[in-house]
C-alpha cells in the first residue's frame, strides 16, 4: 500500500492521518508527544495506525517546535553583523510605546545581546549604489571572536540591501567559509523589503532557531528513513502551502505557525464542500486555541508577524496565515491568585507532566480536569478507551488548588460549580480571539458558522457560540486529527515580496508587470527543483496607500487595469476598509506581492471526511453531566460518533463521543448529521 501521511506535533498531543491513496482508506492515530524525540512521537503515531514506514510515499509534518522556542527562549546564542551606526536596531525597534500610560512598560529584550551585535563600515545608498564597498577584512577580527565565544549561529543585515544583496552575499559567502559549523542567515535571502529593523528582526530570529530546526528536521528524516521510510518529506509552512526540507532548513522562520495551519486548510476546504461561504475556524488543543477568518474558502496571509504579540513582542517578516491565538487549551491550569481571584492559563501542564487526571505526576487542576469532573468527558472512553482518566485525582487538585482558597466546600455541586467556572473562564479568553478576527475586523460573528475542531474544540465550541450569537457550530469528521487532515490538502506555495516605490500612473503598472514576471520566474524555478511542479497558479497584488501615509493596503491586480481603473478600485477598497475615502489626495505603489502555488490534484474532500457508520447493537447510554446553565448534573445520552448516520438528529443535551475528542450539545441546543458527517449543532438564543 501506498500511504500520504500527515503529522501534526503539538505541545500535548502528536496527531496522524494517514490515506491509502490506491483503496482511498484513512486511518490515523494520537498519542502524547515525547518532548525529549519528537520524530519518536511520530513514529509511535505510525505504529499506533497499524502503518509499515516502508509503504509511506511522502509524509507532511507540522510542528509548534518554532514558536516554543521563540516563547522559551531557547534558540541558539546569535550574533549579528550589520552596518556600522545601526547595532542598536534591536533596541531602538520603531521607537514607539504601544502602552504608552504604563509607567513599567518594557518590550521583550531582543535575541543578540549587546555585546554581540558588531559593526561593519559598507554602505548602500537609497537607490541601490555602493558608497562605500565592503572590506571583508573587517570580518576576519568579528569571526575569531565569534569562535572564542562558540556563537553558532550568525545573521548579517545591512543597510538598504534589499536594493542591492550584494554587500549580505559577500559576507555570508566569507563567513560561511571561515567558520564552518556556523548557520548563517541573511536579511535579503528572506525579505526584499525595506523596512531595516523588520528585516534585520527577520534574519535574527531565522538564524536564532536555525541551528535546532536543521537538527530537528535532519533527526526527523533520519528517524523515518531509519525505521524503513523511503517517501519524501515535506514541511508546513505558516502560509498554507509546504515547503521541501532543504527550503525549512534555509527558511526555518518560515515554519513559526506550522502546526495549527493545516487545520484551517482543511476548514476552508470542507466549508467550499459544504456551502459555507463564511466560518470561524477555531482550534483548541492541549496548549492554545486558534482562531482563522475564511470567507468563500479563502483565508488571509499577513506578510508580518509578531512573535509575542504587537505590544511586547518583535517582527519577523514571513508570510503566516492570519490567527489569533489565545493561551487557553485543554491543558491550561487553573489557579487563585493572591487576590483571591480565579485565573485560567496561559501555563499549560503540556504533556509532561500533562492535567492531573493522566496520571503522570501532574497535581495542577486543567481546563481537561474540569471537563471530566463534570462529565462531559468520560474516564473510560478517552482517545477511544486508550487512556484512562483518573476522576479522584482531578476532583483532589480542582478542590485543593481552587476550590478551597476560594471558600468553597467538598461538596460535589460546589466542586461542579468551580469546574465550570474554570470552563466559563476558559470560554472568555477563547472568545477574545474570535472577536479580534470579527468584530476587531469589522465582521458581524453572527453572519459566520462556528468551525471547531482540536482534541477540545468541540467541547466548547456550542458555549462560544451562544455567548457570541452565532447560530451555527459544525464539527468535522475526526476533529482530534483535523490539522494532520489538512496538510493532506495542501500545495506546495511561495509568497515574494518586493519593494517598488513609485507615483501610481501607468509607467509604474507596466514597470510592475515586468518585475512580477521576475518574481514569478524566480518562484516558478524553486517549485519545479524542489516539487517538480508542472501547472503554476500566481497570484498578484499590490500594496498601495495615500501620499504621506506610513501603512498600505493590499489590493488583488490581474494586470487589466490601467492607472485610472486601479485608482478607483484603491478608493473603492479603502472606503469599504475604513468607512472613507480620499479621491483628492495622491496614491502611491508600495510594494509587489506574488504568490505561486503548484496545482495538485487534492485528494477527494468526501473520502477524507465521510465516517462509514457502524450498527449501534445497545443504543445510546447515559452518564450524569452537568450544565452550568441548569445548576444541576443531568442524565445525558451519550452517543458513539460512529454510529450515527448521515441524517440522524437529535435534541441537547448530549454527548457525541469519539476517538480524539468530544463535542457537547447543550440542554436547549439541537443537532444534525450532515452529508460529509459532520456534526451540525443548532444554537439556542442567537437572536439578533
Amino acid at each position: 500500500m501506498a500511504h500520504i501521511v500527515g503529522v501534526d506535533t503539538g505541545g500535548t498531543y502528536t496527531d496522524l492521518v494517514a490515506l491509502d491513496a490506491r483503496q482511498g482508506k484513512l486511518v490515523y492515530s494520537k498519542t502524547l508527544t515525547n518532548s525529549a524525540d519528537l520524530a519518536d512521537s511520530a513514529l509511535e503515531c505510525i505504529s499506533g495506525a497499524g502503518i509499515e514506514p516502508a509503504d509511506i510515499d511522502l509524509v507532511r509534518h507540522g510542528t509548534t517546535h518554532v514558536i516554543n522556542m521563540f516563547v522559551q527562549r531557547a534558540g541558539a546564542p546569535t550574533a549579528l553583523i550589520t552596518t556600522r551606526g545601526f547595532r542598536d536596531l534591536l533596541e531602538i525597534t520603531r521607537g514607539n510605546r504601544p502602552l504608552a500610560f504604563q509607567l513599567h512598560f518594557r518590550k521583550q529584550p531582543p535575541l543578540v545581546a549587546s555585546d554581540l551585535r558588531f559593526e561593519v563600515s559598507e554602505r548602500i545608498d537609497a537607490k541601490g549604489a555602493v558608497v562605500q564597498p565592503l572590506v571583508l577584512s573587517e570580518l576576519a577580527p568579528i569571526a575569531d571572536r565569534l569562535r572564542k565565544l562558540d556563537i553558532r549561529a550568525l545573521a548579517i543585515s545591512f543597510l538598504n540591501a534589499y536594493l542591492n544583496p550584494r554587500h549580505e552575499e559577500m559576507a555570508r559567502d566569507w563567513l560561511r567559509q571561515n567558520l564552518p559549523g556556523v548557520y548563517v542567515s541573511t536579511g535579503t535571502d528572506l525579505s526584499r523589503e525595506w523596512f531595516e529593523y523588520e528585516r534585520t528582526s527577520t534574519a535574527v530570529a531565522n538564524a536564532y532557531v536555525g541551528p535546532k530546526m536543521q537538527r530537528y528536521i535532519q533527526g526527523f528524516s533520519d528517524g523515518l528513513s531509519g525505521a524503513g521510510c523511503s517517501g519524501g518529506i515535506h514541511m508546513m509552512a505558516s502560509n498554507g502551502g509546504v515547503l521541501s526540507v532543504a527550503q525549512a532548513k534555509a527558511e526555518p522562520i518560515a515554519l513559526v505557525e506550522s502546526g495549527p495551519i493545516g487545520g484551517c486548510i482543511g476548514a476552508g476546504a470542507f466549508a467550499e464542500a459544504l456551502g459555507l461561504e463564511r466560518i470561524v475556524a477555531f482550534d483548541m488543543g492541549g496548549t492554545t486555541a486558534k482562531c482563522a477568518l475564511i470567507e468563500k474558502a479563502r483565508f488571509e496571509v499577513q506578510p508580518t508577524y509578531y512573535i509575542g504579540g504587537y505590544v511586547r513582542g518583535f517582527p519577523v517578516r514571513t508570510a503566516v496565515l492570519e490567527i489569533s491565538e489565545v493561551g487557553a487549551g485543554g491543558g491550561s491550569i487553573a489557579s487563585v491568585s493572591g487576590q483571591k481571584r480565579l485565573l485560567v492559563g496561559p501555563q499549560s501542564a503540556g504533556s509532561e507532566p500533562g492535567p492531573a487526571a493522566f496520571g503522570r505526576g501532574g497535581s495542577e487542576p486543567t481546563v481537561t480536569d474540569a471537563n471530566l469532573l463534570l462529565g462531559r468527558i468520560g474516564s473510560d472512553t478517552f482517545l477511544g478507551g486508550a487512556m484512562r482518566l483518573d476522576r479522584a485525582a482531578a476532583r483532589r487538585a480542582v478542590y485543593e488548588r481552587v476550590a478551597k482558597p476560594l471558600g468553597y466546600s467538598g461538596s460535589e455541586l460546589d466542586i461542579a460549580t468551580v469546574a465550570d467556572g474554570i470552563l466559563g473562564l476558559a470560554a472568555m479568553t477563547m472568545s477574545t480571539g474570535i472577536k479580534e478576527v470579527t468584530i476587531e475586523r469589522g465582521r458581524d460573528p453572527r453572519d459566520f458558522a462556528l468551525f471547531a475542531f482540536g482534541g477540545g474544540g468541540p467541547l466548547q465550541a456550542a458555549k462560544l457560540a451562544r455567548e457570541l450569537h452565532i447560530p451555527l457550530v459544525v464539527v468535522p469528521s475526526r476533529p482530534g486529527n483535523f490539522s494532520a487532515m489538512g496538510m493532506l490538502l495542501a500545495a506546495a506555495r511561495i509568497d515574494h515580496n518586493r519593494t517598488f516605490f513609485r507615483a501610481l500612473g501607468d509607467p509604474a503598472i507596466a514597470e510592475s508587470d515586468a518585475v512580477f514576471g521576475d518574481m514569478e520566474q524566480a518562484a516558478c524555478d524553486v517549485l519545479k527543483k524542489e516539487f517538480g511542479a508542472g501547472q503554476v497558479l500566481f497570484e498578484r497584488h499590490l500594496e498601495m496607500r495615500y501620499t504621506g501615509q506610513k501603512h498600505p493596503v493590499r489590493l488583488p491586480f490581474d494586470g487589466r487595469l490601467d492607472a485610472a481603473g486601479l485608482r478607483t478600485a484603491f478608493d473603492d477598497f479603502y472606503r469599504q476598509q475604513y468607512g472613507h475615502a480620499n479621491p483628492q489626495n495622491a496614491v502611491e505603489l508600495v510594494g509587489l506581492r506574488v504568490t505561486c502555488t503548484a496545482l495538485t490534484e487534492p485528494p477527494d474532500i468526501h473520502g477524507l471526511g465521510t465516517i462509514e457508520p457502524v450498527e449501534s447493537t445497545t443504543g445510546p447510554r447515559t452518564r450524569p453531566v452537568y450544565f452550568g446553565e441548569l445548576g444541576a448534573y443531568v442524565a445525558t445520552p451519550i452517543h458513539r460518533r460512529d454510529e450515527l448516520a448521515p441524517g440522524f438528529s437529535g435534541a441537547g443535551p448530549a454527548i457525541i463521543e469519539e476517538y480524539g475528542s468530544t463535542t457537547v450539545i447543550g440542554p436547549d441546543d439541537h443537532f444534525a448529521i450532515g452529508e460529509l458527517s459532520e456534526i451540525r449543532i443548532h444554537c439556542a438564543a442567537t437572536g439578533r
